[in-house]
């Protein structure tokens, strides 16, 4: 891949760009931002080294000493900037891995999140999955390691767990690069907004507690305006999640609010983008 600049086209998803450069990220020119999450030991930085290729750039987190590798790669005309965000379990920030990962997909706004899964070990790595849907529906399913869930036994159907999903899901085996191109096209239909999805909510209440829940987020959508899924941030205060709670008694959700209220008015200019 040689040098070049891109244009950002206006019918592209408007990423933050201020946002995301308060997480550490600088986009340049890219056209979309896609993050890629999963559980430890997934294969994930598998996969992400066969879309970047040698073009990487490893640093750290702002403020952290967790490693935060980066990439780019281009498909059908369009540049892509990939952040690999740190293997995790859940989104509950109960560790700074887990807190890096889910200020990045609230706040930063990814066009699209890949949700890399262990086929072999399929019902705890839906745990995240599901978490992540609360958050966004921009999102692709990368069901790899199935040549390991086949010499197990395992049959994973893709296509009815892509129904229950309500996104994308790939089979993979990384590792023989197979799989790769079909990941490439699901994360530009869904970057482009040719495919519809229509993300599985586990959150599912009656009347009563649904107007609880409306009127939190009132008060949240009133005190940040703009706030990107104020109705995660409810249902995480109501589950009484202390790292949410702390966020706002130390204005960091206002602070990250803000970034976002700057990126809306920011326009982004083209920029050179080295391979």
């Amino acid at each position: 891949m040689t040098a070049q600049t891109v244009k950002l086209c206006e019918t592209c998803p408007a990423y933050d760009a201020s946002a995301l450069k308060r997480l550490g990220v600088k986009v340049g020119a890219a056209n979309y931002v896609v993050a890629l999450a999963g559980n430890p030991n997934t294969g994930k930085s598998t996969i992400f080294n066969a879309l970047t290729g040698l073009r990487q750039h490893v640093g750290n987190w702002p403020g952290k000493t967790v490693a935060r590798a980066e990439g780019g790669y281009d498909f059908n005309d369009r540049q892509y900037k990939l952040i690999d965000l740190p293997g995790t379990y859940s989104l509950l920030s109960t560790s700074v891995d887990e807190e890096i990962a889910r200020d990045f997909i609230l706040f930063g706004k990814p066009d699209v999140t890949i949700v890399v899964v262990d086929s072999t070990r399929l019902e705890r790595n839906l745990n995240l999955t599901l978490q992540i849907l609360e958050i966004t529906d921009r999102v692709v399913v990368a069901l790899n390691l199935i040549d390991e869930a086949q010499r197990h036994g395992i049959q994973v159907d893709a296509r009815h767990l892509s129904r229950r999903l309500g996104v994308p899901v790939i089979p993979m085996a990384a590792r023989r690069l197979q799989g790769i191109p079909e990941l490439l096209q699901a994360v530009e239909q869904v970057a482009k907004g040719l495919y519809t999805t229509r993300p599985h909510r586990v959150h599912q209440f009656g009347a009563k507690l649904e107007r609880a829940l409306n009127g939190l987020i009132a008060q949240i959508e009133q005190e940040y305006p703009g706030l990107p899924n104020a109705r995660w941030v409810a249902l995480r205060l109501l589950d009484a999640d202390a790292s949410i709670e702390q966020a706002i008694r130390d204005h960091r959700l206002g602070e990250l609010n803000r970034d976002i209220e700057a990126a809306s008015t920011e326009k982004a200019a083209p920029a050179e983008v080295v391979a």
